[in-house]
């Protein structure tokens, strides 16, 4: 009986040399790998995708972040000091006010892609 969630294996050894040849090709260094990895790693925070998503529809400052996500500014602070680190948001000044933005279209397309993902 097979099971769904398992990966199936070969039942027999065949090794492919002009795939991995094309696969080996295209693979990125490991320390480029290591990078990606490691932004992905922070949309695995709810918190700060929900940060992510509020910005796809506005600019805002943190009092307002705060407010829409129903935190503290102080929490809202440390998630956007991690996604600005990432190079996933922007902020600039306006008076006493912090404004944050998604850096650029490519967050908007990873969180629409990404939402689109797991709606199939």
């Amino acid at each position: 009986m097979e099971r769904r969630n398992e990966a199936e294996c070969c039942e027999s050894v065949e090794v492919h040399e002009d795939l991995l040849k094309l696969v080996r090709a295209k693979l990125p260094e490991n320390e480029k790998l290591f990078d990606l990895s490691e932004l992905f790693k922070v949309f695995g925070d709810p918190t700060r995708v929900r940060i992510l998503f509020v910005l796809c529809e506005a600019e805002l400052c943190v009092c307002d972040l705060a407010e829409a996500l129903h935190m503290t500014q102080s929490a809202i602070s440390h998630q956007l000091a991690i996604l600005k680190r990432s190079k996933l948001v922007k902020s600039r000044r306006e008076g006493k006010s912090v404004f944050y933005s998604l850096a650029d279209d490519h967050v908007r397309t990873i969180i629409s892609q990404g939402m689109e993902h797991i709606s199939e």
